[in-house]
């Protein structure tokens, strides 16, 4: 089922995964995979990403996921998850502004550092990762998602439900709604709707809370939204 009544049709879309060998775009695809979705891994290695589609592949039991370089990956897929490291966000869009042109871009980039304080929020001129897609994207309908996912809880097909909310921010109702579909399909996950793109800094910087969180903890903990 999906939230707020959100009926978004999805099947017959490509998802595109650019970063797709990372933990986290890795873990998301091999749970869209499961889900019926056709997915596509994108890498700067094509090698690197038909490899990693193989192995989702088999781990899910389906033949729907394949890979490509980043370049074709953006090219084909309806829809494009960016899940690459913040250091390489700002060149890997610039390249691919052309193949994202008129597509639904979805920003889960973290701006974090590390010291011996533990994670902390970056600044980014633009404001935020996603709002710097937006301004390199001019073309794209950019979106903001999936920052608080755990890596690990995705990767682990024994665990069939993800107990978490996903915030989606845009400024593309249409777009967020799809989005807000993609989550919904992942069993236990549910998108919701977390205001425009200019909020998109503080969900990417409470990312770091959360690290903190779960190395208190030694835990895995995602958001839950209350009454919705």
């Amino acid at each position: 089922m999906t939230s707020e009544g959100n009926t978004v049709e999805l099947s017959g879309l490509t998802v595109g995964v650019l970063g797709g060998t990372g933990p986290q775009g890795r873990g998301l695809a091999l749970r869209w995979a499961k889900a019926g979705l056709r997915v596509l891994i994108g890498s700067r290695s094509a090698e690197r990403a038909v490899d990693a589609a193989g192995e989702l592949n088999a781990a899910a039991g389906v033949d729907t996921v394949a890979g490509r370089d980043n370049a074709a990956c953006a090219a084909e897929a309806d829809i494009v998850l960016i899940a690459v490291p913040w250091d390489g966000h700002g060149d890997l869009l610039t390249s691919l502004r052309e193949q994202l042109a008129g597509k639904i871009v979805i920003d889960c980039v973290n701006p974090l550092g590390f010291d011996k304080q533990g994670p902390f929020a970056l600044p980014v001129e633009e404001g935020s990762a996603a709002q710097q897609a937006a301004a390199l994207l001019p073309e794209s309908r950019v979106t903001a998602a999936f920052h608080h996912v755990s890596a690990v809880l995705l990767a682990d097909l024994a665990i069939a439900e993800i107990d978490t909310d996903v915030l989606v921010l845009g400024d593309d109702r249409e777009a967020t709604d799809v989005v807000r579909a993609l989550a919904d399909a992942i069993p236990g996950m549910r998108g919701i709707y977390g205001g425009r793109l200019r909020n998109a800094h503080q969900v990417e910087a409470l990312t770091a809370n959360l690290i903190a969180v779960n190395r208190r903890y030694k835990a895995h903990a995602g958001l839950r939204v209350t009454d919705v």
